[in-house]
């Protein structure tokens, strides 16, 4: 039986290019030098995509093992941390900073729209004695986009150490870790670079490294403990053995991005398009600015549930779609269009299965939303 269209933000669909690099022989990657160099190109391509000089690491771990990562590594207990929070994922860091002993501060914002640079600049006036401040690129449940280009250097000039939740944003969203002073920047597998679930890859400045490597207590983590891996080229030595066949899907998924002409405007035009064809046809987008160009997020009309658009998608089309979850649960539907899922065939089948969907289930629309789709993308 053929699987389901996964249209979701992440994961996504995976090329059979990259599942064919799964498939690959494996060495021991413990003690073969040729997997370090592998490893260590793969690093030097990732560099590229995240336009860093800084050391860029993967992780065998899911995305949350990069935040997680990040603050057991550069928090002490008592250090003073700012959250920077419009979303979900921006009030949850908040958390993984308190694991860690940290003293967590909110900057609190509008859930349904980016940061206001402005905002943040009269807060810092007099509230910038953090060592540490924690913010997200994509908000991936509503669906916002913040604007880390200007966040990150305003926080720096504040001598803040910034850590960037960039995991559904790396590969879909414009990304210039250097240019802009990020510190830590976090990125995953399985959302833009289409490749299978399960490695976290950072970016690491100067300035976050002589904060790991010159702490007074040491990091209560082996797993999560970035100073493990300062050296690791140097001393031709792994803290654990590497998930070599993972390791090599996400070479080739990097290998297909770098090899594109300009994956980020496809991200740009498709999400134009999709968001123009929802609203045009009568649906309201959950944010009201920052959109993201990798998810868009939904308010779900009066009279229907979650539950039942997702059913019916794919039970009649075969398509898979999501909701949200905390204090957007039921209340939105998402479509991903990151990635190998970020093409125009697969979102006009989206659209077209979601017109059809809601009006099965007493929706009125404006128009044909997949027809919209297509002259949007016309212009």
């Amino acid at each position: 039986m053929k699987g389901p269209l996964i249209m979701t933000p992440g994961p996504t669909y995976v090329d059979e290019e990259v599942r064919a690099a799964l498939a690959k022989p494996i060495t021991n990657p413990d003690i073969d030098s040729d997997f370090y160099e592998y490893y260590q190109n793969t690093c030097s391509k990732l560099q590229k995509l995240m336009n860093t000089e800084n050391q860029v690491l993967i992780l065998s771990g899911e995305g949350i093992l990069g935040l997680e990562a990040a603050c057991a590594s550069l928090i002490e207990t008592g250090d003073k941390v700012l959250c920077i929070d419009n979303g979900i994922f921006g009030n949850g860091f908040g958390d993984f900073a308190k694991i860690y002993g940290a003293e967590v501060s909110y900057f609190k914002a509008d859930y349904r729209k980016a940061i206001n640079l402005q905002e943040l600049e009269e807060f810092l006036e007099n509230n910038h004695d953090f060592k540490v401040a924690t913010l997200v690129h994509c908000e991936t449940p509503s669906g916002i986009t913040n604007p880390v280009d200007k966040l990150c250097l305003l926080l720096k000039k504040h001598g803040i150490i910034t850590v960037v939740d960039s995991v559904s944003a790396i590969g879909g969203e414009r990304l210039e870790t250097d240019k802009w002073g990020m510190d830590i920047v976090l990125g995953g597998s399985q959302k833009c670079l289409s490749a299978p679930p399960g490695l976290t890859f950072l970016s690491i400045s100067q300035a976050a490294w002589e904060v790991i490597l010159n702490r007074k207590a040491p990091i209560a983590s082996f797993y999560c403990n970035l100073a493990n891996w300062k050296d690791w080229y140097e001393k031709q030595w792994f803290p654990y053995t590497q998930p070599i066949s993972d390791i090599y899907g996400l070479r080739v998924a990097v290998e297909r991005w770098l090899e594109e002409n300009n994956p980020i405007d496809r991200h740009a035009k498709l999400a134009n398009a999709v968001r123009e064809s929802l609203v045009s046809g009568g649906l309201e987008l959950y944010p009201l600015d920052g959109f993201s160009n990798t998810v868009t997020t939904i308010n779900i009309p009066k009279g229907v549930s979650y539950q039942d658009i997702y059913d019916q998608m794919l039970k009649d089309h075969n398509i898979m779609i999501t909701g949200a979850f905390g204090f957007l649960k039921d209340k939105v539907i998402r479509i991903g269009h990151m990635g190998e899922n970020c093409h125009e065939e697969k979102l006009y089948l989206t659209l077209k299965a979601l017109d059809l969907t809601l009006r099965s289930l007493g929706v009125e629309l404006k128009g044909e939303l997949d027809k919209l789709f297509i002259s949007a993308i016309k212009g």
